[in-house]
């Protein structure tokens, strides 16, 4: 029977609105974690940022022994890639690593530009973790402070459903805000490195409750704190405060003279034994 035409006009308008709708309340729902909290320049200083960074390098990495895809979806179904670096079986036995390294880099870089550096870590028996940022090289959605956070906090809860012994993170200049914040919604025995980590970004319009200085914890004796005299990227006027307090707090602060930007400076592999023998107490 064939509908008239008014009548199939009335019922495509509802059908319409209705998908409408639903896509509406989606996107919304979705979008959510992807508003801006840091005023009107926030989506631009991200693209600046990950332009910075570049594009994944197109030469696969899991041709690199050890090193193995993974992905998480977040809460608003973005996913997350980034990589594992595992570490080599015979040294633990019966293929159980000692921990894992959660590695949260600067926001001018990308997994895959990085990962292969920590092989290090992996030969002492950790598993190391390193994801591109929401909107970065390869990970799903928009570039957002509020959401790169959120998804931090559910990186770490994901991991630690596995069977690890040990947890240890290295946070390093923007990833130093991501791993501050990320923590203090997390308990239990951990390690932690802070590298060249601004002490607020609420001078850039954020809210002061993501500042590192807020998100420092009381206790910080599993905590150090790097920072280099030469830094152009994080000066050390920027990053004074959050060291003085991580003192005053009883953490362990290491101030280079001769250092700069993490793997920007020239001293990487000095850089990676410092926080190779705190992060495993060597």
């Amino acid at each position: 029977m064939r509908l008239p035409q008014s009548r199939y006009l009335v019922i495509l308008a509802l059908l319409t609105a209705h998908g409408y709708g639903i896509a509406c309340y989606a996107a919304q729902q979705s979008s959510d974690l992807e508003q801006s909290i840091c005023g009107l320049k926030e989506p631009f200083v991200f693209w600046l940022w990950s332009s910075a960074a570049g594009e994944p390098g197109t030469a696969p990495l899991t041709q690199v022994a050890n090193i193995e895809d993974v992905a998480i979806t977040s809460s608003d179904d973005r996913i997350l890639r980034g990589y594992k670096l595992n570490s080599p079986h015979t040294r633990y036995g019966r293929g159980i690593p000692r921990g894992y390294l959660l590695v949260a880099q600067g926001n001018a870089m990308l997994a895959d530009q990085i990962i292969t550096r920590f092989d290090q870590f992996a030969g002492l028996g950790y598993d190391v973790y390193i994801f591109d940022y929401r909107g970065y090289g390869r990970s799903e959605g928009k570039r957002r402070l509020k959401a790169i956070l959120d998804d931090y906090r559910e990186i770490i809860q994901q991991l630690d459903t596995q069977p690890y012994q040990s947890r240890a993170f290295y946070g390093m200049s923007f990833g130093g805000v991501v791993l501050l914040d990320a923590l203090r919604h997390h308990t239990g025995e951990m390690t932690v490195v802070i590298d060249s980590t601004p002490s607020r970004l609420s001078g850039y319009g954020c809210p002061t409750a993501h500042d590192p200085v807020n998100n420092l914890p009381q206790e910080t004796d599993n905590l150090l704190v790097i920072a280099g005299a030469k830094d152009q990227v994080v000066k050390p006027g920027a990053s004074r405060e959050l060291l003085e307090l991580a003192e005053d707090r009883g953490a362990f602060v290491q101030r280079e003279p001769a250092w700069g930007h993490p793997f920007m400076d020239g001293h990487t592999q000095q850089r990676l034994q410092s926080v190779r023998q705190f992060l495993l107490g060597e």
